[in-house]
C-alpha cells in the first residue's frame, strides 16, 4: 500500500455490498460514484408486467405511455 503503480486509463473498479446503507469516509465518497440498485418485489413485479404487456399488447403499453404523459402534464399545471 505505500507504492503507486501504473494502470490502464480505461481501468474501472466496481465494488458491491449487501449493506442497505453503507457508510464510507468522506475521502472515499469524494472519489466514488455510489449507486443504489435496491430492488423491491413490487418494483420488480411492475417491470416484469410492463415487459409482458409490451410483448403481448403493445397498443396497451403505448396507451399507458400517453396517459402517464398526460398525468405529468396535469401535475405541472396544478402546481402553476
Amino acid at each position: 500500500g505505500d507504492k503507486e503503480v501504473d494502470y490502464h486509463p480505461d481501468f474501472k473498479l466496481y465494488l458491491q455490498t449487501k449493506l442497505s446503507n453503507p457508510h464510507y469516509p468522506p475521502e472515499i465518497q469524494a472519489e466514488c460514484t455510489l449507486i443504489n440498485f435496491m430492488v423491491t418485489e413490487d418494483g420488480l413485479e411492475d417491470q416484469l408486467l410492463a415487459l409482458t404487456v409490451l410483448k403481448e399488447r403493445p397498443d396497451l403499453e403505448e396507451q399507458k405511455a400517453v396517459l402517464i404523459a398526460q398525468m405529468n402534464g396535469f401535475k405541472i399545471k396544478t402546481k402553476e
